[in-house]
Parts: C-alpha cells; structure tokens; sequence
C-alpha cells in the first residue's frame, strides 16, 4: 500500500492570530512531518473570492498566510504547498464535477441553506444577497480534494458535509464514466483541535474583535497579554484554572511540567500580574523565532512568490495528467483518435436495491429492502398503519446513510448481511432521490 495523502486547505483571509496558529497551523506542521504521508497544503483564494471582494486584501492576506506557514516549520520541499489559483486544472476539474454534481445535494450545502435561512427570518427573497460561488463552493472544495487523491481531509466537524459531498461527486463520476477514476476521501474530524480564548475570553475570533496577532511584535504581545480579562480575586487568594482564559493560554504553550506548576501557583494564589508575565515569557519564548523568519519573509514577498510558483509546479506535475485522463473520460479528446479507437461503452446503470411495502395477514404493514435479484437485505417490524411505515420509507430516502440508526431500532439485517452492505445500498437509495429531484 502506498503512503497516505492528506490535504488541508488554507483559508487566505485576515491576519493570523495565536488561535490559528494552535488550532491549526502548530499541529498540521508537525503531521507534515510524519514519513508514511504525502501532505498537500494549499491556499484557498479562489474561496476567499466568495466573501472578498477587495482585491488589495486577497493579496495582502495571501502574503501574510503564506508567510506564516513558512515561518511556523513547514517545509515546502517536503510537502506540497502551492496557492490554489495557479492551478488550473482545479477550476477545469470543479466544471467537470459541476456536471455531475445534484443540484439536490447542493440545495442542503450548511453555508447555503443558512444564507437562505437568514433571508427567510428577514422577509426577503430567499436567495438575497446569495451568489452562485456560495451555492457552488462544495463542488469546488471536491475538485481540490479529488484532483489530487487525497485519501484523508482534516476538517471541523462543520465541514464534514463538504467531505461527503466531494465522496457522492466523485462516485457519481466514476459511475458514470465508468472505472475508478477517483479516490473516495475520508473526512479526519479533528475533535482536539486547541481552540484558545480570546482578550476577553471568548473564542479568540476575529469576528469577536479580540484576537491576539501571531506575530505581533514583543511590545505589543506584552501589552496585550497584559490586558487579558480576568477575576477581582487579589494576590493570596487562590484562582480557579477551570474556565481561566490566561490559563488555557499558558497551557498552549508551556511544557506539561510547566502547566503543572502554574496551576499549583493558582491554588497558591499567584498575583494576576505575575500570571500574566509569565504568560508573555512562554508566548514570546515560543514565537519570537519565528516572528524573525515572518518579518524577514514579508520584507521579501518575491521569495514568497518563488516558494509558491515552484509548488505549483510540482502540484500540476500531478494536476495536469491527471486532468488528462478525466478530461478523455469524459470524451473531451483529440477527433484524430476517433478513427483509430473505438469509444468504450458507458458503464450501464447498475440496478438498485429497492424498498418493498406491503400488509401481512396479522393485519400490520411492513417494508423490506431487498437486492435487484430479489435477496433481503432488511426486515422490518410490523406498524400499525401503512403511513409509519411510509414516514420511514421517506425518512431514508432523504437521508440516506444518515437515517441508519433510526432504522436499527424498527428493523433488522437479514441472515449473513453485513451492515456495509445496506449502509452502500442507503447511500445510493438517497443518491438517486436527490438526483430525482433535481431539475
């Protein structure tokens, strides 16, 4: 078996803050060392375009991104690192998928239907102030995921969605056109992601206005840290850490030993002040060598745009026969070819598994799932009335997959059958409704 892609995509908007750089840059520089894995990171400003629309701050943005990433460890001749805009084949990929893709499916995308939400709370036309590369932002994350064969995303678990969209578009792709032309990604939900509080002890954000830049000169960190919000609780009285905003900080950044010790000076009723300072001292101790390689990179955008144009060329090194090959799936070919070659056949529709509801002689209404040749795959219990039953019959055609555990506990798998084996069969079910119900 070969190593293990992983890709990550990197949001190009704003200035990097002390949250990002826990939550996600620190522990995705350390995976990009990892031998067994081939690690893509990309900058997302084809993304950024669908809420940025001042040219000057997707370069800006762009620049201080790319630099921090550089400047926190990771090396670009070990990983794939490239900005997603000098690729491409990404584009061309996401109109290939676009194709393919259900408008069903796009429809209950979480950004879209909150969009719609908000305007329908609001009185107004539901599709307000909605653009279509909102709608379309899932079929575009699935050609950044499937061009390259990533087997692993880390994401949020918000994003799991979008992961299983990008699984459904690249099914339906190799369905249609026949082989495995891409690879099925796997969503890695990163549960104990550090999220830091804020100035103010919130989730530092910067739509809570109370960040901490990442690389903010020693002055200006000392100044800030020194502002955190904390209790009235004076020196000698003991501090709680739980729900401590300056503790959690502290603990993201000094050693386990050191965690310890901090949080016996709380019982011991260390003065605020003092916490504060030595919160700066791990911080600073922490960035300050980085901040050096941030200052120098920033001083020298030409070198940033260097490092990036050779990632491109090794990610299109894979992009562009890749695209190739999808691209002659599809029958985008040289005509010359077409004497010579004979088209291959489409691959035929393979027939479904259907539900079957019906009434038994004690009077009750069950359904079945069974396979095309007529095997059950799953029973049902008996209900009362042919309309719970149907409910349920809708429930999963709806849902799919998802509907799985509500279905456990009204029916059960038949002789030898394996749960996969209905789970692929639930997911194709609600495939096809979906695809049904688009226009």
């Amino acid at each position: 078996m070969g190593k293990q892609r992983v890709l990550t995509g990197i949001t190009t908007s704003g200035t990097p803050h002390l949250g990002n750089y826990a939550g996600a840059i620190r522990p995705a520089v350390a995976a990009s060392r990892q031998a067994d894995v081939e690690s893509f990171y990309f900058l997302a400003d084809y993304h950024s375009l669908i809420k940025a629309q001042d040219p000057a701050r997707v370069q800006r943005s762009t620049l201080e991104i790319a630099a921090a990433w550089l400047a926190c460890g990771l090396d670009p001749d070990r990983v794939w690192f490239y900005r997603q805009s000098d690729v491409p084949e990404i584009p061309e990929l996401n109109w290939l998928l676009t194709c393919v893709a259900g408008k069903g499916i796009l429809n209950r995308a979480h950004a879209y239907k909150a969009a719609v939400d908000k305007n329908l709370a609001e009185g107004s036309d539901p599709d307000a102030g909605v653009s279509a590369g909102l709608f379309m932002y899932p079929v575009l994350m699935a050609a950044d995921i499937l061009l390259f064969g990533a087997h692993t995303v880390p994401v949020g678990r918000d994003q799991v969605q979008h992961i299983e969209m990008a699984r459904d578009f690249g099914a339906r792709f190799n369905h249609l056109y026949g082989g495995e032309h891409f690879v099925l990604p796997e969503a890695a939900v990163e549960e104990s992601v550090a999220t830091l509080p804020g100035l103010d002890g919130r989730k530092m954000s910067k739509s809570y206005d109370n960040t901490i830049p990442l690389f903010a000169d020693a002055a200006t960190l000392k100044k800030l840290i020194m502002g955190l919000v904390t209790d009235s609780r004076a020196p000698g009285e003991a501090k709680d850490t739980e729900g401590s905003a300056l503790f959690q900080l502290y603990q993201a950044f000094a050693t386990p030993e050191q965690t310890e010790a901090m949080r016996a000076e709380f019982a011991a009723g260390i003065a605020w002040g003092e916490a504060k300072l030595r919160l700066f001292e791990a911080v600073d101790a922490e960035i300050a060598p980085m901040r050096e390689r941030y200052n120098a990179l920033m001083a020298d955008p030409a070198r940033i745009e260097a490092v990036l144009q050779a990632g491109a060329a090794k990610a299109r090194a894979i992009a562009t026969p890749r695209l190739r090959e999808l691209r002659h799936a599809v029958g985008l070919r040289n005509l010359a070819e077409a004497a010579s070659a004979a088209a291959p056949a489409v691959a035929e529709k393979t027939a479904l598994p259907v539900f079957k509801q019906y009434r038994e002689k004690d009077g009750r209404f069950y359904f079945k799932l069974s396979q095309a040749n007529g095997d059950t795959l799953l029973q049902s219990r008996g209900f009362d009335n042919p309309r719970e039953a149907g409910a349920f019959l809708g429930k999963i055609k709806a849902e799919g997959k998802a509907a799985w555990q509500a279905l456990r506990e009204v029916a059960e798998l038949a002789e030898a059958v394996q749960e996969s084996q209905v789970l692929d069969a639930l997911e194709a079910i609600c495939r096809e409704a979906v695809e049904a119900e688009a226009p």
